[in-house]
């Protein structure tokens, strides 16, 4: 075929096994390859699988036979490394962790992706115990966007999102705790999507709680439909997971926006956005109103939840460097919020659960009158790799659009919206109610059927095989 096998959709994929036009083992060594080619410029991957292409050739020994294994025999995925995966180390960007193991289990999304064929390629970059929204580690170094390698690709599921983005594997498994599907897929042009909280079985819980989620990463609306069809299905380690409801998400994701009341919120009402992303995400409304969308500028009514979201992540950090022993090989910024979360008393932590639960019934009340709501994804664009913000503060100063959903746990993503002036992706971020995750998917891909993803000239970066 002329087309890149690397840039194919998961779907595409499927589709060529299933006509014998492409096999499982031509795909993987073309992923493979690009992975040789750019992995050492762009780190997006820590450990590479060394069974790739035997899983490949039994894949295509199932296609062959006509018995396929489930809805993604052949395609290659990777795993972000803080989500267990059976026979590799879970290291989480730490040098605290010893690969020795054992390591003897899947976690619940890694374990049905492996029940339906498929191709675990390799575990991805995340920052220590996926702190912070960019992605850098003690463990791997610094993960680079392919847009501009001199940037950061956001973070936690960085390498996850580089990966995705340079055809280094279709698809991708990442998590959320605070924005860390949503903040990546903004700076590098993808699109992924925060489930409700439950959707996907999560185990263990993560050391950050119950904000963090799990999700999928991809190149098209479609992918990511039939990744959470296979990702939601249970798993009885779970206990917060939502009760199982048997769907196909690819279902209905044509019924596209018409009619649906839609509120438009360029700021939160309190966040301080860049000029040129505003313009961007602004512009880019127009499109939903083309679509049929009954458009209001409306803010959704709550007030600054970032002392809040610090609240939960801060405490969760103290909490979880108290387990680690030799803290001097600990990322200091990591050091400096668990600090700050060991200051706080029972008495704070209960009075942020009580107002985490009036921010989930505010939203709850919100969505009466709008059934999604639509913002900038990310108050600035890509910035210098290394860098946990592009002024002073945290991390959290520049993502104030991602965490109050983590917060509430409804379902949210990012889709690409538009360029700036220096060539980066900028990403708007849809909003729907809790459990609402179709509707969400459905008007996201209304909005790429306008706005196709648009991929990175690798050729700038290496030559690309």
């Amino acid at each position: 075929m002329s087309e890149d096998l690397c840039l194919l959709s998961a779907s595409a994929l499927l589709e060529g096994y299933r006509t014998r036009t492409l096999s499982p083992v031509e795909v993987m060594r073309a992923v493979l390859a690009r992975i040789g080619a750019l992995n050492p410029r762009l780190n997006a991957f820590n450990l590479i699988s060394d069974r790739a292409m035997d899983e490949a050739k039994a894949s295509e020994a199932r296609w062959s036979s006509g018995q396929p294994k489930g809805l993604l025999d052949g395609v290659p995925v990777s795993i972000k490394d803080l989500i267990l995966t059976q026979g590799w180390p879970t290291l989480r960007g730490s040098k605290t962790i010893s690969p020795k193991g054992p390591w003897n289990d899947d976690a619940p999304a890694s374990a049905r992706l492996r029940e339906h064929g498929a191709l675990l390629l390799g575990k991805t970059t995340t920052p220590e115990f996926g702190w912070k929204g960019v992605t850098d580690s003690p463990l791997t170094g610094i993960t680079r966007n392919p847009w501009d390698p001199d940037k950061t690709p956001g973070g936690s599921s960085g390498g996850a999102a580089v990966a995705v983005a340079c055809g280094m594997g279709p698809v991708a498994l990442g998590t959320d705790g605070g924005g860390s599907i949503r903040i990546p897929c903004s700076f590098t042009g993808l699109f992924g999507i925060k489930p409700s909280f439950g959707r996907v079985p999560a185990w263990p819980l993560s050391p950050f709680g119950t904000v963090a989620h799990v999700g999928p990463m991809t190149r098209d609306v479609a992918d990511a439909a039939l990744m959470l069809t296979v990702m939601s299905l249970p798993d009885a380690r779970d206990w917060h997971a939502l009760p199982y409801e048997p769907r196909d998400y690819r279902a209905g994701l044509e019924k596209g926006v018409r009619g649906l009341r839609i509120a438009y919120s360029p700021d939160l009402g309190y966040a301080q956005v860049d000029p040129e992303v505003a313009d961007i995400v602004r512009k880019s409304i127009s499109v939903l109103v083309d679509l049929g969308a009954r458009v209001e500028e409306k803010h959704p009514g709550f007030e600054n939840a970032g002392p809040l979201f610090q609240t939960h992540w801060f405490s969760a950090a103290a909490a979880l460097m108290r387990t680690v022993k030799d803290k001097k090989q600990v990322d200091p910024g990591l050091l400096d919020i668990a600090e700050q979360g060991a200051k706080l008393t029972a008495a704070d932590l209960l009075e942020a659960q009580m107002k985490r639960g009036a921010l989930g019934t505010h939203m709850s009340l919100f969505h009466r009158d709008y059934e999604l709501l639509v913002t900038p994804t990310l108050a600035v664009a890509a910035f210098d790799a290394a860098q946990e913000t592009p002024v002073k503060g945290r991390w959290t100063d520049w993502t104030p659009f991602t965490y109050p959903f983590n917060l509430t746990g409804q379902p949210a993503a990012s889709i690409p919206c538009g360029f700036t002036g220096a060539g980066l992706p900028v990403g708007l971020q849809i909003v729907g109610p809790r459990f609402a995750d179709a509707l969400v998917l459905r008007a996201a891909r209304a909005f790429e059927t306008a706005r196709p993803v648009k991929l990175p000239e690798l050729s700038r970066i290496v030559p690309v095989r």
